[in-house]
């Protein structure tokens, strides 16, 4: 008998598990293969929390089932993080819920407010379950170029005018995965204009708050006038406090898309376990420290990987630095542009034992770049700029390990 899945079968086919094949038979052959591939954070959950977490662990209270929208001190931490980060203020009983990572609270938002006919707006490129949820979810996509030489709010009025019926839902990410594009709050107003004239919603994934170099503060939407009124907002402890694993986050904003939210979660799950909640009060309320920690070694690997690629020289690579994200964007150097950035990304793993992310399997806009995931410590990202030099120079001659 044959099953047929038909959410399944809309889904596109998933680019980067060619690139995670290759890596996996690589590593399987003894191959030392650098990986810079899936944005998965290596550096450690601070002590504090882990040790916060563990105590809470080992008292018999917190095995029990949690609340799915999170504990009440936890829902004022979060409010609390808005006040002293963005200057916003935030009712912990309607307007805030914790999740279980960004990811699930949007896809779960999505699934609760979309069907079959309404139409979402979404970046190209874009982290993919920003489109996969709209897809899982039963709904029409539209998808929006999100490119350095045009102007994406002008590229929303264009999409809107060539769409019927008319949108309901908008889903953003600034600082944006992949291609690390930061805004300021001019651009979230405009943002709200659109949205509160065209009456949809906005769905702002915040994953990458605390991640900016150089002077930048990326804003919250919730910052703009009239946000409340058509946004909701997630944040994610993945990267700012390296709590990937533990997959907590929250949403916040306006409190019908919050309450929708927070109804489908209590069919859903029974939260986040108690002592990852109270782990998570403890990262927003104790010392910052930790986070500038972050944020300094992601700059300087930052750095390691763009100044060594561009150093002078055969096989130099121009990239420009991010203001954001743990992530490095680049443009396929000119020689091996015609080969796609799935092909381009193979022949980085085979010849330089570099893993990389090919820029198409993050839309169509994306073809022409790859990415570069920042997880992997200075010496082997210096590691990897050698291998990749020696490949770009010489490309088709398999050397690499160091």
């Amino acid at each position: 008998m044959r099953h047929d899945f038909d959410k399944l079968n809309r889904l596109p086919p998933y680019v980067f598990a060619e690139v995670n094949a290759l890596k996996l038979a690589a590593r399987q052959a003894g191959e030392d293969i650098v990986d810079l591939g899936m944005g998965n954070p290596d550096l450690p959950t601070p002590p504090h929390v882990v040790e916060k977490i563990c105590e809470a662990a080992r008292n018999p209270r917190n095995h029990r089932y949690s609340a799915s929208r999170g504990v009440p001190n936890l829902r004022r931490a979060i409010c609390e993080w808005y006040q002293h980060r963005h200057g916003v203020e935030l009712d912990p009983e309607e307007e805030a819920v914790a999740v279980i990572g960004a990811k699930e609270g949007l896809s779960h938002f999505v699934l609760v407010t979309v069907g079959p006919g309404d139409v979402v707006l979404c970046p190209d490129p874009t982290y993919p379950i920003h489109q996969y949820s709209v897809i899982i979810a039963g709904g029409d996509l539209r998808k929006v170029p999100l490119t350095p030489d045009s102007d994406f709010v002008d590229n929303l009025e264009v999409a809107l005018s060539r769409t019927w019926p008319r949108p309901k839902l908008l889903i953003l990410s600034f600082p944006h995965n992949p291609t690390t594009h930061v805004v300021d709050r001019a651009f979230f107003q405009r943002i709200v204009d659109f949205a509160r004239a065209h009456e949809l919603m906005v769905v702002h994934d915040f994953a990458y708050a605390e991640i900016c170099f150089g002077g930048y503060r990326p804003p919250s939407i919730l910052e703009i006038p009239g946000a409340r009124e058509v946004c909701i907002e997630l944040v994610s402890l993945s990267k700012s406090h390296s709590m990937a694993g533990w997959r907590v986050g929250f949403a916040a904003g306006n409190r019908e898309m919050v309450h929708a939210l927070a109804r489908i979660k209590s069919y859903l799950d029974y939260g986040i376990p108690q002592p990852i909640q109270i782990g998570a009060i403890v990262a927003l309320r104790g010392p910052q420290d930790c986070v500038d920690e972050a944020v300094a070694e992601y700059r300087a690997r930052r750095d390691a990987l763009i100044d060594g690629l561009g150093k002078a020289g055969e096989g130099a690579w121009k990239i420009e630095k991010p203001l954001g994200t743990m992530f490095v964007w680049a443009p396929i150097p000119e020689p091996f542009r015609g080969l796609g950035s799935l092909e381009f990304s193979k022949r980085l793993l085979r010849e330089a034992g570099v893993a990389v992310s090919p820029g198409i399997g993050f839309g169509e806009m994306g073809e022409g770049f790859v990415r570069f995931a920042l997880v992997e410590n200075r010496h082997r990202i210096r590691q990897a700029v050698r291998g990749i030099r020696r490949f770009l120079r010489d490309p088709g001659r398999v050397q690499h390990g160091g």
